[in-house]
């Protein structure tokens, strides 16, 4: 695993021993940010099942201005913290080893709000759509923001949950990448 763009460009990244966590491949991460890439330099960024952190350490290294990395798992936690010094990065992000239910809650309380929110819990993991349905009812995201969940390519997520809106679906490989924005109703 290692970072593939920005200023951070070929720097491999720790990852925590055993299978507990499941790091978002290359070319998944690739189109992610061929497709952020407008919208990703000065961005506030939430990485939802931050796992080692490879997504929202990428999103630092190609501009983010602030990162937020949750992740329940302790061992994960400890290889998010070793990458952020390895990057540097440490004033530029958080890391909260917290349920995401509960995090995202947390943030929602303190009125703090994200631009792009990247939501990756474990494949077979029934948690989709009820961490879509709370983004959505706790303003976390921004009125122009953009929710991207990463799923197996064999599960549908709704067109529509609760004031999201699904924008965009691609493929890769066994990897679906669905985009939501809040409904124009919500907006």
């Amino acid at each position: 695993m290692r970072i593939i763009g920005g200023y951070g460009r070929g720097r491999r990244l720790k990852f925590p021993k055993g299978g507990a966590t499941r790091p978002t491949g290359d070319r998944v991460k690739q189109t992610v940010f061929d497709i952020l890439a407008p919208r990703i330099a000065g961005c506030r960024f939430l990485d939802v099942f931050a796992g080692a952190g490879g997504i929202g350490l990428e999103a630092l290294s190609r501009g983010a201005a602030r990162v937020v990395l949750v992740d329940n798992n302790r061992a994960a936690v400890e290889a998010i913290q070793a990458n952020l010094e390895a990057l540097k990065a440490n004033g530029q992000a958080q890391v909260f080893r917290q349920d995401a239910r509960v995090a995202l809650a947390a943030m929602a309380d303190s009125g703090v709000r994200f631009d792009v929110v990247y939501v990756d819990p474990p494949y077979d993991s029934g948690l989709y759509e009820e961490l879509l349905e709370q983004i959505g009812a706790t303003r976390l995201l921004e009125d122009d923001g953009l929710v991207i969940a990463e799923h197996f390519h064999k599960r549908a997520l709704p067109e529509t949950i609760g004031s999201l809106v699904r924008a965009r679906t691609v493929r890769i490989g066994d990897h679906t990448l669905t985009f939501y924005r809040p409904s124009e109703a919500e907006s």
